[in-house]
């Protein structure tokens, strides 16, 4: 009899604290409970305010016309001005939705033009894309110049001439050419460093597009940008072979 007297103790023991627990999960979701219930209260109370608020502020413009007179002739000018400058905004935000969309229509013309004119040029020495609004063409310094040259190699002449077709055929579009090295020093008798580098090397492809192939040199300039622009790290040799290259920005 003890031992089940000692049993039944432990049975009812544990459902005991169970009951306790389960107390405190109840009255801690209560306390839970009335702090939501406190916030929506005061956020119904911010509403009820608002609303209170909007319908003074419409019964007044409503006061107001119902009888223009109170209105200034000042004040109607003004807001006769402020319909016209919306409507002007409204125009303008037209034209500049239609000028993009004539830019984008242009550029993706001009890149299927570029693309075809250098459909035999290999793609890894030839890149195309369009970035930001603006069409670039992406030549390896392999395609265009011997190591540490800023001379022109013949080769190079072919897909140049191509190049200058297209922007012949388009004389609206400016064009800036880029010089980009990659991070090695050098230095010798014809080159100071990176920079001086980049730039002859942009300026040789500029005097080709100008002399060889009469493209006006109103619409060209030419710039280098040194190691400071890379696309990749200059960690590795491919990533320096990437780095290495002249950009042609339409």
């Amino acid at each position: 009899k003890y031992k089940a007297s000692q049993a039944q103790y432990e049975t009812l023991n544990t459902a005991h604290l169970k009951l306790q627990n389960d107390l405190k999960n109840c009255e801690d979701q209560n306390a839970e409970n009335a702090r939501q219930k406190a916030a929506l209260l005061a956020e119904i109370e911010n509403l009820n305010k608002q609303i209170a608020f909007l319908k003074d502020n419409n019964t007044n413009v409503l006061n107001q016309l119902k009888d223009l007179s109170v209105l200034s002739a000042t004040q109607a000018e003004s807001i006769k001005k402020s319909l016209e400058n919306i409507g002007a905004k409204d125009v303008y935000i037209q034209d500049l939705q239609a000028a993009m969309a004539r830019k984008d229509s242009l550029n993706m013309a001009l890149v299927m033009n570029l693309k075809g004119a250098l459909n035999d040029v290999n793609d890894q020495d030839v890149n195309i894309q369009v970035e930001k609004g603006v069409v670039f063409i992406s030549i390896s310094d392999k395609l265009l110049f011997n190591s540490g040259s800023s001379v022109v190699s013949k080769p190079a002449l072919s897909v140049l001439s191509k190049v200058a077709q297209v922007l012949n055929a388009n004389p609206q579009l400016d064009i800036l050419v880029e010089g980009h090295t990659d991070a090695v020093p050098i230095k010798n008798s014809c080159v100071l460093d990176n920079w001086d580098l980049s730039v002859k090397r942009a300026t040789s492809v500029t005097r080709i597009l100008q002399n060889d192939f009469n493209i006006a040199p109103q619409r060209m300039t030419a710039g280098g940008r040194s190691e400071y622009a890379p696309l990749v790290s200059n960690d590795t040799k491919e990533g320096r072979a990437s780095n290495r290259r002249t950009r042609i920005v339409i």
